[in-house]
């Protein structure tokens, strides 16, 4: 199985459990992402909040960015369980 195949999750139980354990990690970092900007936004309307709010926006950007982090580490992981084997099988089918 090659990275980021989208059958990927549907091998085995346990590779299901990784792909839904990376995907409540992702969806959580998304929302935390979320809460940074909408409430770092609103803390702009205020000049005496302004620095908490830039900090709750660079929170927000680090979260982001840590999204395709989060999908490659699942991807990795997922590609052990299949072992090299499996990599090869998928390159030669592409």
């Amino acid at each position: 199985m090659t990275l980021f195949h989208p059958d990927a999750k549907r091998t085995d139980a346990g590779a299901a459990r990784i792909w839904a354990t990376y995907e409540l990690i992702y969806t959580g970092v998304d929302f935390g992402a979320a809460i940074c900007f909408v409430i770092g936004s609103i803390m702009f309307f205020s000049e005496a909040w302004m620095v908490p709010g830039t900090w709750l926006f660079l929170i927000g950007s680090v979260l982001f960015a840590a999204k395709p982090s989060l999908r490659l580490a699942r991807e990795i992981q997922l590609l052990r369980r299949g072992g090299a084997e499996a990599l090869a099988q998928g390159f030669k089918r592409e």
